[in-house]
């Protein structure tokens, strides 16, 4: 066992706890929701990047690379400054929404290099450039350009010529669980000398001002130039800084004059260290040296080319020497990530592609985040605050009281997404459990605890909206982080954490039968569905036609939900029988589902269109009519993945499952007919569970698997390309749908979200895991033609096998060229030693290209790469 597995093992047993601090700060608090006290819910106006700096936040804390502890009470972050910006560089600098032609954007550029998932080691790179940052610069282009353009980026700006800029890695490392040191290496990348002042801070998150506790904490420097700290829930602790800087202290509250022009009750405000800088303002930082905010100043002056290295570190206190000891124990656990990764990697024999799995589960862990969200408080506001505007109590989450969050979770996004968000999230457990199962369990059990999930069983989908609907994805999720952690440990599983998340998924299961079920039809609307604008009409709204849309993949997500809620029952049945009934009950939904497909609301109409051979979603009329709405999306890709194949021993193990499913297909033969070949066996006597017979799944793989359709270099697309030059028209009118292989080009239907043309992981993982399902069922002899039109036919893993190539194209160096498709056409980052390596975890991909595009750090589902690249044997 590996010291970091070792340290695992002990975190999981509570002997010690080895997760208590991580990279648990978010990269932007400012534009969120939750700090958001506005009549209406303008979000992105109530705290903005300008005021970010001097507010002192009520949910939650934000800094450069920083670290917290699990309650985020005590934070480390970065501060630079250049000796030409106007600001000291704190946050991360991004537009907003409204401020971007594609959506809100991070206007920075930074990389998660490693990290282990204890925390034991982290590492970090930010590019700082040495010139004034050009904001006004980035908000007016940005401004000017239409939903036609690209996004302009910081690198497009020219600030990084010649390479003026300082690298600055940040990294972290433990001597012990609540003995921290941190690293902060300098690079002067430019042709000259150069001047940099590194802050780095330390700081109380503020619980002080709202009304609900009296005692304040205190940072207080000591006789030997160490800061003490004293807080009432935390152990005691000291900061050391090497080499006695200049510490410089205030507090982290807001300063009420710069913000609103009135009077503020303290003295030292969170931008004294600011002003102080910046401004040369000597009387806005604490001469008494104690405060809630402290920073270290070293006034760096680096040659060219020259390299500085700085260290820290929080610790117990009365250290003599904490530094004695500090570079062994960095090497050492540098050394220790490595065997880490050595022992995951160790059938990964390419180089770059070793790189790129390590980076993309550096970016999981680095994207944990402390969430904090009361929303009864929330609604109400604070016993020492100014009460909300009325409105709020009708607004944004109302009808969410039961929600109280104060946990550590995965984000998609810690700057753009700094929220998390209930199917991706469930996306995000599968390259998590590749490192750190017992956390990816944790994190989808997470959303169906009581202080999250509704009392109605709905799972609360992100913070702008809980109400709305994403995908049905946990109990496939719960069951593949199952078997996953089954293989690793070689054992029976955590059964126990199965049943709980039965049970759980059982009250949101029965919530989606009642609410999402218009008419009790077993057909599923679903609206949002997370693919914001995929299809004719804007499914979270009102549809302007009236009427009422049949959803093929809503009803096609609660169809795999139901077969992924039958096999988890199953799996529990092995040690108690009397789960055999509710995976009998989960297959007759499944068989219900499927009926309706066919023959929605008893009108004959089938969403599966026998014409063009593919799956529809259907308009209800407000006259009662339906319509086929005949636009090839990958919503009639989604029916492949309600598959499920049950190998002999699972069915052996189940005998009075079986005889309930044999009754049901003698006495419903209707319902038969539709179940694939459930009565013949497959390869090495498996049974087969699907929405789709042989011939539907060759006919909807002949579309996907065409490069004028669906099929890209580089993956799947979300978009038939033939609408490239013949868009779909509603009924002559000027409703249309066009491909759009990059960012899309209205802003109907969401902002910088995209699905009509991109390449998605998420998606395109299910459709691999899918294939490779039906071929466990029909093995070799079962093939298709790829790509359609080839000539070529191969085996259903065969196909599998080359989307998976398809997308780890996407990230790895082309053989011939050198280049890495998510780069896209940019130079620098193609070329650049001290670019080419680091890598970017793009929430969608160009359809064409490949390009990264959206969300830039969406390790998240992104981070999916990570199963990809890992061979298949290891599960």
């Amino acid at each position: 066992m590996t010291p970091e597995y070792q340290r695992l093992a002990e975190a999981n047993a509570n002997q010690k706890p080895w997760r208590r601090f991580g990279p648990y700060l978010a990269e932007r608090q400012w534009g969120t929701v939750r700090e958001d006290y506005s009549a209406g819910g303008d979000a992105w106006n109530y705290t903005t990047f300008d005021q970010a700096r001097s507010r002192a936040y009520r949910w939650g804390e934000e800094g450069l690379g920083g670290f917290c502890d699990d309650r985020q009470l005590l934070c480390l972050g970065l501060a630079l400054w250049n000796g030409q910006d106007a600001i000291l560089k704190e946050q991360l600098f991004g537009v907003s929404g409204a401020q971007g032609n594609h959506g809100e954007d991070v206007k920075e550029v930074y990389y998660y290099l490693d990290a282990t998932p204890t925390h034991s080691y982290q590492k970090m790179l930010y590019k700082y450039p040495q010139g004034a940052f050009p904001y006004e610069q980035l908000l007016h282009e940005n401004g000017k350009r239409t939903r036609h353009d690209p996004e302009y980026e910081l690198l497009d700006t020219g600030i990084f010529a010649d390479n003026r800029y300082f690298d600055v890695f940040i990294e972290y490392a433990k001597a012990d669980a609540e003995d921290l040191l941190i690293q902060l290496t300098v690079v002067n990348r430019g042709p000259d000398e150069a001047t940099l002042h590194l802050l780095p801070q330390l700081w109380f998150r503020n619980t002080w001002d709202w009304g609900y506790e009296d005692e304040k904490p205190t940072l207080s420097a000591t006789p030997e130039g160490a800061v003490r700290l004293a807080h009432q829930d935390l152990a005691e602790l000291a900061w050391y800084a090497d080499e006695q800087p200049e510490l410089l202290f205030c507090d982290n509250e807001s300063n009420d004059e710069r913000l609103y022009g009135r009077a503020s009750s303290g003295e030292f405000f969170k931008d004294g260290i600011h002003n102080y800088i910046v401004n040369g303002a000597q009387q806005a930082v604490n001469l008494a040296r104690t405060g809630t905010k402290v920073a270290a100043h070293y006034p760096l002056v680096l040659a060219a080319g020259a390299t500085r290295r700085v260290r820290l570190r929080l610790g117990p206190p009365g250290q003599a020497e904490p530094f004695a000891d500090f570079d062994a124990v960095l090497a050492q656990r540098q050394q220790e990530a490595d065997q880490f990764y050595a022992e995951i990697q160790h059938d990964i024999t390419d180089a770059d592609a070793r790189n790129v799995q390590r980076q993309a589960l550096a970016g999981m862990l680095w994207s944990k985040q402390f969430y904090n969200y009361n929303v009864p408080r929330w609604l109400m506001g604070d016993p020492s605050q100014p009460a909300p505007p009325p409105e709020r109590l009708e607004g944004r989450n109302a009808d969410w009281k039961s929600f109280d969050s104060n946990d550590i979770i995965s984000m998609p996004d810690t700057w753009e997404y700094p929220w998390f968000a209930a199917w991706d999230l469930a996306f995000h457990a599968i390259p998590l459990a590749q490192v750190d199962a017992e956390f990816a369990k944790n994190q989808l059990r997470l959303l169906t605890r009581d202080w999250y999930m509704h009392p109605n069983g709905q799972l609360p989908a992100y913070e702008w909206r809980f109400d709305d609907v994403n995908p049905p994805v946990h109990a496939w999720a719960t069951f593949r982080v199952y078997k996953m952690e089954q293989k690793h440990r070689d054992d029976g599983g955590d059964a126990a954490f199965l049943q709980v998340m039965f049970h759980r998924l059982l009250l949101n299961f029965t919530w989606w039968v009642n609410r999402k079920d218009r008419d009790g039809r077993n057909i599923f609307e679903g609206g949002f569905l997370g693919l914001d604008n995929i299809g004719v009409f804007d499914r979270s709204a009102p549809l302007p036609v009236g009427g009422y849309l049949e959803q093929a993949d809503g009803t096609a997500w609660v169809a795999m939900f139901a077969l992924n809620m039958m096999r988890i029952a199953l799996e529990l049945s092995k040690t108690n029988p009397v789960y055999q009934d509710m995976a009998s009950k989960f297959f007759e939904h499944f068989l219900y589902i499927a009926e309706a497909m066919t023959n929605v609301g008893e009108t004959n109409l089938d969403l599966w269109d026998n014409i063009d051979e593919f799956y529809y979603d259907a308009l209800n009329t407000p006259e009662g009519g339906h319509e086929l709405l005949k636009v090839r999306t990958i919503v009639g890709l989604i029916p492949m993945f309600a598959v499920e194949v049950l190998d002999e021993d699972v069915l052996t193990a189940a005998p009075e499952f079986v005889a309930r499913m044999q009754w049901l297909l003698a006495n419903r033969p209707r319902l038969a007919s539709l179940v694939s070949h459930w009565q013949e066996p497959g390869k090495a006597a498996t049974r087969l569970l699907s929405l789709l017979r042989g011939h539907r799944l060759k006919r909807l793989l002949y579309r996907m698997l065409d490069t004028a359709e669906f099929l890209s270099d580089y993956g799947v697309r979300s978009l038939s390309r033939v609408y490239l030059e013949h868009p779909y028209v509603f009924r002559d009118t000027d409703i249309t749908v066009s491909y759009q292989p990059a960012e899309s080009q209205n802003d109907l239907f969401g902002g910088n979200s995209n699905w009509r043309g991109p390449i998605w992981l998420p998606i395109n993982f299910l459709i691999i895991e899918s294939l490779q399902r039906f071929h466990h069922y029909y093995g070799d002899d079962f093939k298709v033609e790829y790509p359609t039109h080839s000539g070529q036919y191969v085996t259903l893993l065969d196909v599998a096998g080359a989307l998976t190539a398809r997308l780890t194209k996407l990230f790895l160096r082309d053989p011939d060229t050198g280049h890495r498709a998510c780069f896209g056409d940019n130079d620098v980052l193609q070329h650049d030693p001290n670019f080419k390596d680091n890598l970017l975890f793009h929430e969608y991909f160009n359809g064409d290209n490949g390009n990264g595009l959206g969300a830039s750090h969406q390790t998240g589902w992104t981070g999916l790469i990570a199963k990809l690249l890992q061979p298949r044997h290891n599960g």
